[in-house]
């Protein structure tokens, strides 16, 4: 049973900086898509950021410029590299991986201030 769990959220100011990691319990090149979702609430879980097994990434249109998707294949690590974050950031993040079936994590708060 494949196994994510997130860590790195909290509260932070506006403006401020967090990194989101999510560590996967086999190898993550197993792995052809990972990526991070976000749940707000009250609002449905949208896509944040995603990498492939070749490492393209892609992101959402309200975190271009602000977040950074990484993998570290050695460590079996995914990364979200939030800078500039803003309220509407607050939500809990979600690992995603796919391979014949999906995956996630149960999840990290993030809270940003104004």
């Amino acid at each position: 049973q494949v196994q994510l769990v997130e860590s790195g959220g909290g509260l932070v100011q506006a403006g401020g900086s967090l990194r989101l990691s999510c560590a996967a319990s086999e190898s993550i090149r197993s792995f052809s898509l990972m990526a991070w979702y976000r749940q707000a609430p009250g609002k449905q879980r949208g896509l944040v950021a995603t990498i492939t097994n070749g490492g393209s990434t892609n992101y959402a249109d309200s975190v271009k410029g602000r977040f950074t998707i990484s993998r570290d294949n050695a460590e079996n690590t995914v990364y979200l590299q939030m800078n500039s974050l803003k309220p509407e950031d607050t939500a809990v993040y979600y690992c995603y991986a796919a391979r014949r079936a999906d995956y996630w994590g149960l999840g990290t708060q993030v809270t940003v201030s104004s």
